[in-house]
Parts: C-alpha cells; sequence; structure tokens
C-alpha cells in the first residue's frame, strides 16, 4: 500500500466528473449502509486475475474486456445478462484459436453504471439540464427531478451488481459455458451466407473438439471445457460508491476495491494527482489505465509510477483508445516511454470510443469498419515496435440492437432507429461483436505465423 493512503484520502485531491449531492445527510447514511454490505468480488478471484493479466503480458494468455457502455437499471433482465455473456464465450473461443494461448474473459458487466460526459448540461428543445451521468447517479428522463443526483440509486447499483454476479457465476460453472455447447452457437453464425470466410475457421474448431472427444477428453473429464473463469470490471468513477465497498484482504491485510475485479481509470479522469489516481493506488485490484491522444509520455511515466511503484506483472493494463487514422501518431511514443522506464504492463486496444461519429440521421454511432480498422492498426504498431498486443475492449451486448453502422448485416445510417436501446454510446450487437472476434483471431494467426517465421 502507498504510505499514508487511506480508502478516504482521494477526498482531499481534486475531483472531477463526479455528482455534487445536494443531499449530504442521505449520502452519508448510504455510504455508511453501503460500507456494511458484503463485497461484490472477493480477493482471492482478484490475485487470479492479475495473475493472468501478468502472463497476457508476456503473450501468454489474451484479455477479451466487453459489456454494456452503461448498464441500465430498467433494462436489467436475467436475458440480457445471457445473452452477452454468450457471445463473449462465442467470442472467447474464437480468439483462442487464433491466439493459441488461453483468452480471459472479463465484463464490463455488474458495476459499469457510471459514466463521464463531455459537458456538464446538455439542452433539448431550448431546455438545459444536468448531463444524465449513469443510472447510479440520475436518471435518464429528460426531467429537472429525474437529473437530480440521487445517493439512494447506489443502492440499487448494488443490488443489480450481486444479482448480476450470482447469475454470471452460475453461467460460468454451472454447464451453459461447456465448449461444446459454444462452439454449436458460433456454428449458426459462419452457416449464413455472407460468412463464408469464417467457415474454415469454425470447421478448424470443430475438428480440434472432435480430436478431443475421440481422445476421451470430454465435458465430464474435463473441468476446463466444461466451466470458465469470468471476471467483471467497470471504471472506478464514482469515489463515494468505491470507497464504501472497499475492504481489507483477510488473508494479505491489503485494501481490496469489493465493486469489481478489474477497475479502470477513464481518459478524462486520469489526472497524477486527481482523485480517481489517488484511490486506485492503494487498492489492489487489477487497474485499467484509457490511453487517449492528449496522454503525454511524462504523464504516462508518473501515472505508471504511481499506480504501479513495484512493477507487477498484471497490475496496470493500458487501454489505447485513439481512433481508426491515429494510432500511429501516438501509440509509438508511448511504448517508448514504457520501454524506457521498463515497466511491466498489458497493452489492449479500445477501438470504440475513438471512433465515435454523428450519423446521418442524427444518431450517435460507431461505424464497424473504423472499430475493425483501429484494432489493425494497434496489432500493426505493435509487430513493428517488437512488443505485444495483449488484448482487445469493447462496448458491445448480446442484443440484437441498431447502434454500430456496418458488419455482416450491413446496418445503415437509417436502420439506427429501429433498435437504437442504448443509454449513453453506441453498442456493438452480437454479430458484429462475433464478426469482429473473426478478424481479431485472424490478425493473432497472421502474428504467430510472422513470429514463427523470423525464428
Amino acid at each position: 500500500m502507498t504510505h499514508g493512503w487511506t480508502k478516504s484520502t482521494w477526498r482531499s485531491k481534486p475531483r472531477i466528473q463526479m455528482p455534487d449531492y445536494p443531499d449530504q445527510t442521505m449520502l452519508a447514511q448510504v455510504e455508511a449502509q453501503l460500507s456494511k454490505y458484503p463485497p461484490l468480488v472477493f480477493a482471492g478471484e482478484v490475485r487470479a486475475l492479475k495473475r493472468k493479466l501478468g502472463a497476457a503480458a508476456k503473450g501468454e494468455a489474451f484479455l477479451l474486456q466487453g459489456g454494456d457502455c452503461a448498464e441500465s437499471f430498467s433494462e436489467f433482465t436475467a436475458d440480457s445478462i445471457r445473452d452477452t455473456f454468450k457471445v463473449l464465450l462465442q467470442m472467447a473461443i474464437v480468439l483462442t484459436y487464433g491466439a493459441k494461448v488461453p483468452v480471459i474473459k472479463v465484463g464490463r458487466m455488474a458495476g459499469q453504471f457510471a459514466k463521464p460526459r463531455s459537458t456538464p448540461t446538455e439542452t433539448v428543445g431550448g431546455v438545459e439540464l444536468p448531463s444524465y451521468r449513469g443510472d447510479i447517479i440520475n436518471g435518464f428522463e429528460f426531467t429537472a427531478d429525474a437529473r437530480i443526483p440521487d445517493p439512494g440509486r447506489m443502492l440499487q447499483a448494488y443490488t443489480q451488481a450481486a444479482a448480476s454476479l450470482n447469475l454470471l457465476r452460475a453461467f460460468s460453472k454451472g454447464g451453459y459455458a461447456d465448449m461444446h455447447r459454444v462452439h454449436n452457437w458460433t456454428l449458426g453464425f459462419a452457416s449464413g451466407d455472407k460468412a463464408e470466410r469464417y467457415r474454415e475457421m469454425t470447421t478448424r474448431i470443430s475438428d480440434t473438439l472432435d480430436f478431443l472427444t475421440a481422445a476421451g477428453i470430454t465435458s465430464e473429464t474435463s473441468k476446463d471445457l466444461a466451466e470458465v473463469d469470468f471476471f467483471t470490471s467497470h471504471e472506478a468513477l464514482l469515489l463515494e460508491y468505491e470507497e464504501a465497498l472497499c475492504r481489507i484482504d483477510s488473508t494479505s491485510g491489503m485494501p481490496v476495491a469489493g465493486s469489481g475485479h478489474l477497475i479502470w481509470i477513464g481518459d478524462r479522469t486520469r489526472q497524477p494527482d486527481g482523485a480517481h489516481v489517488e484511490f486506485c493506488t492503494g487498492v489492489q485490484n487489477p487497474i485499467g489505465l484509457k490511453c487517449g491522444p492528449s496522454l503525454t509520455a511524462d504523464d504516462l511515466k508518473a501515472l505508471v509510477a504511481k499506480l504501479n511503484p513495484q512493477n507487477e506483472p498484471g497490475r496496470l493494463t493500458l487501454i489505447a483508445r485513439f481512433g481508426a487514422g491515429s494510432v500511429g501518431d501516438h501509440l509509438p511514443r508511448l511504448i517508448k516511454a514504457i520501454q524506457e522506464e521498463g515497466a511491466n504492463v498489458l497493452w489492449t486496444c479500445d477501438p470504440m470510443h475513438g471512433n465515435t461519429i454523428k450519423s446521418s440521421t442524427g444518431y450517435k454511432t460507431r461505424p464497424f469498419d473504423s472499430v475493425l480498422r483501429e484494432v489493425r492498426e494497434f496489432f500493426a504498431v505493435h509487430n513493428a515496435e517488437g512488443t505485444i498486443p495483449g488484448g482487445v475492449h469493447f462496448e458491445m451486448t448480446g442484443k440484437d440492437v441498431t447502434e454500430c453502422t456496418g458488419g455482416l448485416r450491413a446496418v445503415s445510417d437509417e436502420d439506427l432507429s429501429q433498435r437504437y436501446h442504448t443509454a449513453c454510446d453506441p453498442r456493438l450487437n452480437a454479430s458484429q461483436s462475433l464478426e469482429l472476434a473473426f478478424l481479431v483471431a485472424e490478425e493473432l494467426v497472421g502474428r504467430r505465423a510472422k513470429l514463427s517465421a523470423a525464428i
């Protein structure tokens, strides 16, 4: 633990992107109540994830992180959790084939309730109100009452997160994640008329599973085929919530953020002397750090030194988010800064946040081709620098939404209005997510081939 750190020291630091609650008495009551609740995740799980991420940083595993832009109270259902979990499993099998290493599965789930905003207010029809900051803070409805920050929403967020984790643990260990079952779902995707390029890969995966069965390695004889480890993550934006769920690990005596396995610091809240960085310095969880175009090499070095002073493998994941066409302008200089420090980090690619545009029909969207282009640029830079592209980070859903354009089903600007359900940013739908996994797997296959040829 950082000397002098407590779970409350962030309160003395500059804070941004956080609400000012008008009812401070109610806020204190909610924080006190949350502090008595059990943690949502446990220290042993956190340590296990950190070990896996350390392996990914060395190229011995690959991180798949995905899920909702912002979880919703109103759309919370068992089916929505199941559907997103299902697509993540399908993506993981495809990526495992491409990478030939274990895929670490981390959901943006069970805690992704708060969102930073570019402006503190928004105007509709000449009426200006505070911006919607996620269901844990205020309401999506465009009314003055709904937009008042309400600390009681933290209790509802905790309840929803606990229920989500309960179901995810059941799915991951109760047979739903059986590899044969998951691959059968994927076969349906690849059988479509426009998915011919992906059939060879699905056939090879089928052949591998058939070989394992013939060798006597089945879901009944191998837990690795029947179960998965699944972890949760979210942006640690609402620090009152994070502090209230911080716990001391009885094994190590060290503080752990009990709100999720991995927490990350956003591109807007990564000030080295800011409140969000301060909180994350002291907890033992793996920490993600969003790295956008404005991040300087000096700030990155300062952040790495502060967030991972022991240079612990698996502790720090750098999530690159620059926008298609800009990766080559920024990622090499940040890679150089990390190499100069000799820092242990895991590099992953978030191709969503730098590729948001306004469609011709007025909807905020993300073109599939731009998302794919940024991923390919990310791999190309790492290949050129001799460093390891260790994972991908997507905003996606298992629902058949129409929020991002393009993909096999060729969602157009005109289609966006059909099923545009996001409360904040546009998400890849199930088909687009799985297609992207195939294309990333092709990048991984190509990378392995180049490395083999160089040996």
